[in-house]
């Protein structure tokens, strides 16, 4: 038995929150990322961007997930032309309670933050698939790729 995904209520760009939940009985996928207008996270979002119609087409929600506010998200989604809706998980509640929240080592200094990683919902709420430690090229059409499969 698949794990249910935390359920949660965040803002979303646009002015919104989003429930998970209340999204039942569509699929969603969450798309964790590090930070705004860094090169990884937005070839990351271009290609979700990209992938986005065939997304909808299956009746998928998709969904960008950082700790950056809701002005870096709309700057960044107006900047790189980004169609995906972003939340904002300023507290890290969110990325805690999917486990995405880690240690990590960079020019040997350690910190806390977000590990790229995606999970792809289904129409009961579980965690169908999930990607941890994920590589950018590639991954969209990947997840694409798992949606069709549902």
């Amino acid at each position: 038995m698949a794990d249910m995904a935390p359920d949660f209520t965040l803002p979303v760009t646009g002015g919104d929150d989003v429930t998970l939940s209340k999204l039942r009985p569509s699929p969603v996928v969450l798309f964790f990322y590090p930070r705004d207008d860094t090169s990884g996270c937005t070839k990351e979002n271009e290609a979700f961007t990209a992938l986005l119609p065939a997304f909808e087409e299956l009746g998928v929600k998709v969904f960008g997930i950082s700790k950056d506010s809701i002005e870096s998200h709309d700057k960044f989604m107006a900047k790189k032309d980004l169609t995906v809706p972003l939340l904002s998980d300023e507290n890290s509640d969110v990325c805690e309670q999917y486990g995405v929240w880690k240690e990590k080592k960079m020019y040997g200094k350690t910190f806390m933050g977000i590990e790229r990683s995606t999970f792809l919902i289904d129409g009961h709420g579980a965690i169908a698939r999930s990607w941890p430690k994920v590589k950018v090229p590639g991954h969209a059409e990947e997840v694409l790729e798992a949606v069709k499969a549902l």
